[in-house]
């Protein structure tokens, strides 16, 4: 790459001079005003998230309580791991990162409703993960190739984000089986036949044999576990 070296000694000379700026050069094309105040938006939003999704862990009981109850702890820790990220390149471009609670709400993308019964909690946090969604797609758009490294972060979060609404969308359908009923279901993707049929196969029994009779607080057991598994198995495959 001698093509990038040529002006080694220009270059070293514009860092030392530009050392109060930390990570942003003069490459850098993005508005770092504007990156800042998007990333405190998105800063909000994870907060609020965390909030929500805490509330739901401790108010979570019955006999669907407990399963529901871990994974909403695990989408917390995960949401306060995003925090941390977006405040520490907020950090890295200059910015301050914003903590004040009380604005948090109103420079939030997804709102803090607390939900009256496990399944409403299970919605809310659904509906929440969407918005995070349809938001962090934007944002990666707006970045581009302008600040890639924002863009990389945005993405990664945004991999998480879609798998905490995909847990959560099958952990509502076992709660509430209504909630398929307006959406339309594919083929192969009831969380509760899934759980029968691997149960009767561990059994030696052919799938579908098992009765309808499982208790959903079961089924809501064994898909907990094996969301963490393979969450598990991916943390192990990145590593």
């Amino acid at each position: 790459m001698p093509e990038f070296v040529k002006d080694v000694e220009h270059l070293r000379a514009r860092a030392v001079r530009k050392m109060e700026d930390g990570a942003v050069t003069q490459s850098y094309k993005g508005d770092v005003e504007k990156t800042c105040s998007i990333l405190n938006e998105a800063l909000a939003t994870e907060i609020v998230c965390v909030l929500r999704y805490m509330h739901h862990y401790f108010m979570a009981t019955g006999v669907h309580g407990k399963s529901v109850a871990d994974e909403f702890k695990e989408h917390a820790d995960s949401e306060r791991e995003h925090a941390d990220l977006i405040a520490e390149r907020i950090q890295q471009l200059g910015g301050k990162p914003d903590f004040n609670p009380a604005s948090l709400l109103q420079r939030s993308a997804s709102q803090y409703i607390e939900g009256e019964t496990l399944a409403d909690m299970i919605k809310e946090d659904l509906i929440a993960e969407r918005i995070v969604i349809e938001v962090y797609q934007k944002m990666i758009r707006h970045f581009g190739n302008d600040d890639p490294t924002t863009r990389g972060m945005v993405e990664h979060i945004l991999a998480d984000e879609e798998e905490h609404a995909s847990d959560l969308s099958d952990m509502l359908f076992v709660v509430d089986p209504k909630s398929g009923e307006t959406q339309g279901q594919d083929p192969g993707t009831d969380p509760l036949q899934e759980a029968r049929d691997a149960a009767t196969r561990s059994a030696g029994q052919k799938p579908g044999a098992q009765k309808a009779s499982r208790e959903p607080q079961e089924v809501l057991a064994e898909l907990a576990r094996e969301q963490r598994n393979k969450k598990d198995g991916k943390k192990k495959r990145v590593a």
